[in-house]
């Protein structure tokens, strides 16, 4: 399997079509920190591909090819943020309808989205850590690498984050 450094090379080199595979690599990551701002499946999507479009445009610009995953995954976040931001103005304008939208179309159910809830109470550095294991499904060392800190440290983040969510889920469920 090609490094994402590898891969922004080759789209740099002309090689559109492995943009592709940088997009379903890192896609579900960009989506949960898009869900996080945005709370809602629909938006989220949306700013999942503006984010991607985004940094195909300014992919010349990547001092670092090697943090592909951590760039787009900001590049997410400032939109979602906007996003968010133009939501709340437009809803206090009364231009939005802010119904909340029932389970069957498209919007995580009440588990999903107190799990989701329990994620975004974690230290930043573990929501990252299982972002990158769970939703991209890399592997610890790849994580190290990505994240620049030793194996053992993100070991130890995967496993206090699983822990906290634990412990956060079982108090929400004897309340």
């Amino acid at each position: 399997m090609k490094s994402d450094a590898e891969l922004v090379v080759a789209v740099l080199r002309g090689d559109r079509k492995t943009y592709a595979t940088l997009f379903h690599r890192h896609e579900r990551s960009v989506l949960a920190v898009a869900l996080g701002v945005v709370r809602d499946c629909h938006l989220a999507q949306d700013v999942v591909q503006d984010a991607f479009g985004t940094a195909y445009e300014k992919l010349p610009s990547l001092r670092k090819p090697q943090s592909f995953g951590a760039w787009v995954r900001k590049i997410a976040r400032r939109r979602a943020l906007d996003m968010a931001r133009d939501r709340r103005t437009m809803a206090t304008n009364g231009l939005l309808d802010t119904q909340v939208a029932s389970p069957h179309n498209g919007n995580p159910d009440e588990a999903q989205r107190q799990l989701l809830a329990a994620v975004l109470c974690l230290p930043k550095h573990e929501q990252l850590a299982l972002t990158l294991h769970y939703f991209e499904g890399h592997p610890v060392k790849t994580i190290s690498q990505i994240t620049g800190q030793p194996v053992g440290t993100v070991t130890m983040q995967l496993s206090r984050a699983r822990a906290r969510l634990r412990r956060m889920l079982k108090e929400t469920d004897d309340e």
